[in-house]
């Protein structure tokens, strides 16, 4: 059974991001949690979040990737 998907939040130097920053949640799936992020972004951006990395269970899937607009 695979683990759970999550995504780690990071500030732009790759450190926590600040305590405004929300707790990351748990989704069941790969598309789920990538569906939430393509929703939320704007707002994690918002409370500081600049960069996530998705884990499945303790396995880095990809990451980091920036959540700022490009240019």
């Amino acid at each position: 059974m695979a683990g759970a998907w999550t995504w780690q939040y990071m500030a732009q130097d790759g450190s926590e991001p600040p305590p405004s920053a929300p707790e990351p949640a748990t989704f069941p799936s790969q598309a789920e949690a990538e569906t939430f992020i393509g929703e939320a972004w704007r707002d994690l951006v918002a409370a500081g979040v600049d960069q996530v990395s998705l884990f499945e269970g303790d396995r880095k899937v990809y990451g980091p990737m920036s959540l700022h607009p490009p240019g």
